[in-house]
This record gives structure tokens, sequence and C-alpha cells, in this order.
């Protein structure tokens, strides 16, 4: 067997198609990235909760909240260039061991201060690990089993992330135990990947940029819609905890609130993009946005610690977070196969962007309002997406259907978080001429 830091390693061959050999080839990577992820999502539901109890005030968990997706930016552009460099396992081990240390020192050093520039590290370091899960699973993919591994990849982030957040029922959030939990998973994630049948992944080739003047110049409509969605999911992301710790509820019922949004993507992410492969992606948008927008009104009505408002949050999940893949999705019909890959990397960016600022304005939101500024701004940013959407098809209507062959939304259909090197790196690998 090559060694990881051999000199020039031979590029591994790609998965076979039987069952036996993807499984044999990607378990490794899949059982680390779960058991990694299970931790970041105990971490990421116990840092707001215990900024609550802490009393940190609503605009500096805004703050913490916004210093995680600034991070997350800046981690998916420079993990990427380094991974083509040292190589998957050394970048994913570095990054776990790292990740592990900053949730340990948020749970010691419990200050606004310690919160912000740690959450900030936290994006940067699980940015980087999705850049080496996907950029991996990418190149090793072939085209009769691209499907099968990018969709048990989705699963994985989802269930396990999920499954994190339901942890926070188990654990005091006021003690250290709940943080070292979250490290401790976090560090043994990285043992089934240094053990991978693959010991070589494949580079990450370069990629090229395109100027984000010149793509909105393309696709005005996917670059906004990226953006505003970023904004929105951040908000929604960050607060979650918040919200449900200022509803009364108790902490394991908070874990049990919070993982409300990814079963709701779980269901529904791939109905949604599947549909917007079929017909003009702006109208499912439109439509589940406005849906997302809508549910909120169960959490207004009956309050959240409700049945009514567990199912708004589901729902809320199930039709939000599909709309980056949508708006992802979209701007890639628009463009030639050449400048796919760099159009993806700037989508990233503006849902960064976007995410960084959301928590930001949800955190006025609920200081001028109060605790129902959760689901009123939420239901507002959604509902100007539609809106924004359903002007574009009145503005512009189209004749054609999306092409699935060129669609990105099979990547990104069965994802919670933006996509990283997904849409990066799998355009990286060759693909057929169509008119």
């Amino acid at each position: 067997m090559s060694r990881p830091n051999s000199v020039n390693p031979p590029s591994p061959q790609p998965p076979a198609s039987t069952g036996g050999s993807l499984a044999l080839t990607t378990w490794g990577l899949f059982a680390g990235l779960a058991i990694l992820l299970i931790g970041v999502g105990l971490f990421a539901t116990l840092v707001g909760v215990r900024a609550e109890l802490e009393g940190f005030g609503t605009i500096t968990i805004g703050v913490i909240g916004a210093g995680y997706y600034a991070g997350f930016v800046a981690g998916s552009r420079a993990t990427l260039r380094v991974v083509g460099t040292v190589g998957h396992i050394r970048v994913f081990t570095a990054l776990a061991s790292l990740l592990a240390g900053a949730t340990l020192i948020s749970g010691l050093a419990v200050t606004p201060i310690a919160w912000i520039v740690m959450r900030f590290a936290a994006g940067g370091l699980i940015a980087g690990v999705y850049v080496v899960a996907e950029s991996w699973l990418n190149q090793l993919a072939s085209n009769e089993n691209r499907a099968r591994i990018l969709s048990t990849y989705g699963m994985v982030t989802i269930i396990s992330y999920g499954i994190g957040q339901v942890l926070l029922t188990v654990i005091n959030p006021l003690a250290l135990s709940g943080f070292a939990l979250a490290a401790v998973a976090i560090t043994i994630a990285v043992s089934p990947v240094a053990l991978s049948a693959v010991a070589n992944p494949p580079p990450v080739a370069p990629v090229t940029r395109i100027p984000l003047r010149e793509m909105f110049a393309i696709a005005p409509t996917g670059v906004i819609t990226a953006f505003t969605v970023g904004a929105v999911m951040g908000a929604v992301t960050a607060f979650a905890p918040v919200y449900a710790a200022r509803s009364s509820m108790d902490v394991a019922t908070i874990g049990v609130f919070t993982a409300m949004p990814a079963i709701g993507s779980l269901l529904l992410q791939v109905p949604l993009a599947s549909l917007s492969d079929r017909v003009d992606r702006r109208v499912v948008g439109a439509a589940a946005s406005l849906i997302a927008s809508l549910s909120v009104l169960g959490l207004l009505i009956d309050g959240p610690n409700s049945p009514t408002g567990f199912f708004s949050m589901v729902i809320l999940g199930g039709t939000m977070y599909p709309l980056y893949s949508i708006a992802g999705a979209y701007t890639n019909d628009r463009l030639p196969v050449g400048r796919i890959t760099a159009a993806a990397a700037q989508l990233v960016v503006l849902f960064g962007i976007g995410a960084f600022l959301g928590p930001f304005v949800m955190a006025v939101v609920l200081t001028a309002v109060g605790d129902d500024g959760y689901p009123i701004a939420s239901g507002v940013m959604l509902g100007a997406i539609s809106l924004f959407l359903v002007v574009r098809i009145i503005q512009h209507p189209s004749r054609e259907r999306a092409t699935p062959e060129r669609d990105v939304a099979l990547d990104t259909a069965v994802l919670q978080v933006p996509a990283t090197a997904v849409a990066m790196g799998r355009r990286l690998r060759p693909r057929r001429t169509r008119r």
C-alpha cells in the first residue's frame, strides 16, 4: 500500500460500481464524518443554549453566530488550496484535532470574546472538513455510482448533525462535560479516516475564478437568491437554540426542537430538488420559500413549545434548506461548462456573506420586538425571497426546463449545508459536450 506522504503517489482508481467495492472504499470517510458531525451538532447547539443561560445578550449571541459563518467562508477557500499539496487524510486529521481543541477551549473560557474567536475558528475548520470530504468523494465517484455516494453523504451529514443536537437532552449545558463529549467525538473521528482503504485520495485540481460582476450579469436571480438564502439560514440556525431557551423549554426539549429542521430537510430536500429538475426552478423556489414563510405562523399562534411549533420547524427546515441548491442549480443552468466550477465557488462566498449578516439582522429584530421576532424575521425574509422570485418569473418568463445532466441539485439536493467542494470538485472530471 502506498503511504500518504509518498512523493507523486499513483492516482487511485475510481471505486468499482459494485456495492461491496463502493462500501469498502468509502466506509472510513463516512464513519469519520458521521462521528465528527455528531460532535459538531452537539457543540453548535450547546453554544446557543449556554450563551442564553450565561446572559450574553441578544446582540452578542448574534455576533457569535456570525463569527461561525465568517470562518466558514475563509476556511472553505483556504482548505481547497491546502488539500492539493498536503493530501486529504492529513488535512482531515489536522482539522479535526484543531476543532476538538476549539471545542474544549469554548467550554473552559466561557466569555463572549473567547466564543466569538472560537466560533470563527470552528466555522473555518468545519468548512475545511466539508471540503476534504466532498472533494474526496466527488473525484472518486464515477458516473455509475455518483448519485449513490453523494446521496449517502447527504444523509450522513443531516442525520449525524441531528443526533448531535439531540444529545443535548442527556448533558448539563452549564458543565464542561458537554463540550468534552463533543471534543471526544471529534477526536475519535480521525481513526476511521486514517484507516480508510483508500490511503491516497485524489488531489484537488486548481479552481479558476469568475468575476462576481460577470456572474451577476449572467444569472442575477441565482446570485441574489444565494445571498438572501444565506442570510435567512444563518439567522434561523444561529438563534434556534436561543429562541427555544427563551420559550421556557427544558434542555432536553431544546435539543429535540433544534433537530426538527434537520428532519424536515431529510424528508423534503430530495423531492423539491428533483421537482426543480423538471419545471422552472424559480417556481419551485418561490413556492418553497412561501411555504417556509407561512410555516412560522405556527410558532406565533401556538408557540414553539407545542406540537404545532415542532411541526412548524420541520416544515421550515424542509422548505428552507433546498433553496440554496435551487439557486445554485439555476445559476448553473445559465453558465457554460467551463465556468461552472468557478461560479460555484463564488456562490459559496455569497452564501457565507449572507449567513454572516443574517444573525445580526435577527439580533436587532429580537432586541426591538422580543422573542416573537424570531418567527417574524424568518417569515419576512423568506417571504421576500418568494416575492423576488415571483417578480423575476413575471419579468422573464422561461421557455426552457432544467437539464438534469448539467445540474448541481444532484449533489446539493440532499445537503443541509451549502455546497463547498461539492460544487467545485465534481466538475473537475471531464464531461461530454452537450448541445
